[in-house]
């Protein structure tokens, strides 16, 4: 193992870790040449590069048993291919719990949609905790399903035994939860979550565009965000009994910036529907109303258009390297400054500058979280 090699475990091989590994080898190319797409190259001497993926677990025949390299390729992903020429990895992806990982309603859609579920025998949380160990797993990087809550706690209760941080990348309240916190903090595990928040998707922007009116005395009386998109995740959420979590976490995203009171019929923020030709691509439509000077109406309309795994993860990429380099600083519980800055959920809300000078301060060593 070099110095600086940060291993990675990741649960569910989908499009965000396809996108994910494609990128560590895409960089490790263009080292020499070209360093742009990413919000941080150097991350206290870490660099994209410097991920070796470890360990993974998926439930779908077609990831299950299969290299890593040669999973993130297989269907039902569907995300932009930027890297194709992954070298074989020699990591096999075991098949995990499957727990609320599949929801009923797309046994109703063709196979190349959804999953085609694994016969083979699932891992035990103890099976999952040694391979950790046995990998010497830093980071798991949580990617199941929005709505798998049991899964996401398993992958959670997995990493406080094996002594490895995870990073909680879905809107299963964990990281932002004080117990579970704690249990990370007494055992001196990093930590980074809820629900990751794109480099630059709809989010963000609709987070940047509120603060832009706010900052400018604009009273906002009404809001919304509506995303469409083709991939797993948009046909998953489908069922919206697994998604009040997800609703939750993105409308306080975009609630908690503004200082004021507003009624929940008028802020409505969360998955709209699913097209599938649209594939990895997911389109936001955002609308913002207000009252200018002399409460004189405005309101501002836009629509972003993006390839919604890569997007996951030019973040993940930071989020990963910052568990690491808390790892090594030997601190433990939840890491307020890369939490703020990457996760729509996280256990303190910032605004997004302050976010951001809070992680350059983390990075520098002048921020203990």
């Amino acid at each position: 193992m070099s110095e600086k090699e940060v291993r990675v475990a990741i649960a569910g091989v989908g499009n965000c870790a396809s996108s994910l590994i494609q990128g560590i080898f895409y960089y490790k190319d263009k080292r020499d040449i070209d360093v742009s797409g990413l919000m941080h190259e150097d991350i206290g001497g870490y660099k994209p590069w410097d991920l070796e993926v470890v360990a993974a677990w998926d439930i779908d025949a077609r990831k299950v048993g299969y290299d890593i390299s040669e999973a993130i390729f297989n269907p039902p992903n569907c995300t932009a291919t930027f890297k194709r020429d992954i070298p074989k990895l020699n990591v096999k992806v075991r098949k995990g719990k499957v727990l609320d990982g599949y929801p009923e309603h797309m046994k109703n859609y063709p196979p190349e949609n959804v999953f085609v579920l694994s016969d083979e025998k699932e891992d035990s949380l103890d099976t999952v905790v040694d391979v950790l160990k046995e990998s010497k797993a830093d980071v798991l990087i949580n990617y199941v399903p929005v709505g798998a809550e049991k899964a996401a706690r398993f992958y959670a209760e997995a990493c406080l035994k094996a002594g490895v941080s995870f990073i909680n990348c879905m809107p299963t309240f964990i990281v932002s939860d004080e117990e579970w916190a704690k249990k990370f903090e007494i055992e001196g595990i990093p930590v980074i979550g809820d629900d990751i928040k794109s480099q630059v998707g709809a989010t963000i922007t609709h987070r940047v565009l509120t603060q832009l009116l706010l900052d400018r005395g604009v009273k906002i009386d009404k809001t919304y965000q509506l995303n469409v998109g083709g991939n797993t995740d948009f046909l998953n959420m489908l069922e919206r009994s697994r998604l009040a979590t997800k609703k939750k976490s993105k409308t306080e995203a975009v609630s908690s910036l503004i200082p004021y009171e507003m009624d929940s019929r008028n802020i409505h923020i969360g998955p709209s529907d699913y097209v599938p030709w649209l594939k990895d691509r997911k389109i936001a439509f955002i609308r913002i109303e207000g009252r200018l000077f002399g409460d004189v109406p405005m309101h501002l309309e836009l629509r972003l258009d993006v390839e919604d795994s890569p997007n996951s993860a030019g973040v993940a990429i930071d989020a990963i390297r910052c568990a690491k380099l808390a790892r090594d600083r030997g601190i433990g519980g939840a890491l307020y400054s890369i939490s703020a800055y990457t996760m729509k959920h996280p256990p303190i809300q910032y605004p997004d500058w302050k976010a951001k000078q809070m992680v350059e301060e983390f990075i520098l060593g002048k921020r203990e979280r």
